[in-house]
C-alpha cells in the first residue's frame, strides 16, 4: 500500500477532534469527531458513514480502516474523499472483530465498523477504553452501547431519473443527530449525500429533475 503526506489537522487536532466535512460541522456538537469516542450511525447508511469518515484525510495521519463491511465501495469511498491508500480493510473477520478493532485503534485515526452481531455492553465498555488510550475514533453502522453521538437518515430521495430512464444524480436527505451532553437535545440539517458530483454540500432550494426513489432501494 503506497503511502502519501496529509495534510496537517490544524485546529481541529488541537481540540482532540477528527474533522468532518463542512456540510457535517452544523449538526455535530463540537464541529467534528471527538477522539477516542464512539460514533452510532443508524441505520448503517452507507453514505452518512462515508461522509462522516472522509474528513480524516486532513488529520496529520490520515489512516483509516473498515471492518466487517464487505460490500462497502472503494469508488464511493474514493468519491466520499477517502484516501484509498491510508485505507485498511478487514471485510470478514468474523467473532475476531473486537480484536482487530483493539489492534488498529493504535495504528489509524477513525475506524468504521459493521459488528458481526448484537454488542454486548461489556465488550462495549472494553473497547471504549481502547479508544480513549489511543485517540481513535469509533464510526459504527448500527446501534452500539454508550456511544456519545447517534446519527441517521430521517427522510431521503434520489433525484435524476425519469419515467423509466435517466440517471441518478444525487440524493437529498435529512441527517439527524442526538447523544449525551451538548448533544442531547438533537440536531439536524438537510443536505446532498451526495450531489450530482458525488460532494456532500447543504441543500440549496433548486432540485434537480426528479423521481423520488426510496432510500433503502439504492446503494
Amino acid at each position: 500500500m503506497a503511502s502519501a503526506v496529509a495534510p496537517e489537522g490544524g485546529q481541529e487536532a488541537v481540540r482532540g477532534l477528527v474533522p468532518v466535512v463542512p456540510a457535517l460541522r452544523e449538526v455535530l456538537p463540537d464541529g467534528g469527531l471527538r477522539r477516542g469516542t464512539a460514533v452510532s450511525v443508524a441505520g448503517g447508511d452507507a453514505g452518512l458513514l462515508l461522509a462522516l469518515a472522509a474528513g480524516v484525510r486532513e488529520t496529520e495521519g490520515g489512516w483509516a480502516a473498515a471492518i466487517g463491511l464487505p460490500d462497502l465501495g472503494l469508488a464511493a469511498a474514493e468519491g466520499y474523499g477517502l484516501d484509498l491508500r491510508r485505507l485498511l480493510v478487514a471485510d470478514d473477520p468474523g467473532p475476531h472483530w473486537p480484536e482487530v478493532v483493539s489492534v488498529l485503534a493504535g495504528a489509524v485515526e477513525l475506524i468504521m465498523l459493521r459488528p458481526a452481531g448484537p454488542v454486548p455492553p461489556k465488550l462495549a465498555a472494553r473497547l471504549a477504553a481502547v479508544l480513549r488510550r489511543n485517540g481513535c475514533v469509533l464510526l459504527v453502522a448500527g446501534p452500539w452501547p454508550g456511544a456519545v453521538l447517534r446519527l441517521g437518515v430521517r427522510s431521503g430521495r434520489w433525484f435524476g431519473l425519469g419515467d423509466g430512464y435517466g440517471q441518478l444524480a444525487g440524493r437529498q436527505v435529512e441527517v439527524v443527530a442526538e447523544g449525551r451532553g451538548s448533544a442531547v437535545r438533537g440536531r439536524s440539517a438537510r443536505l446532498w449525500l451526495p450531489d450530482e458530483h458525488g460532494a456532500v454540500r447543504p441543500v440549496q432550494e433548486q432540485p434537480l429533475r426528479e423521481r423520488p426513489q426510496p432510500v433503502a432501494a439504492v446503494v
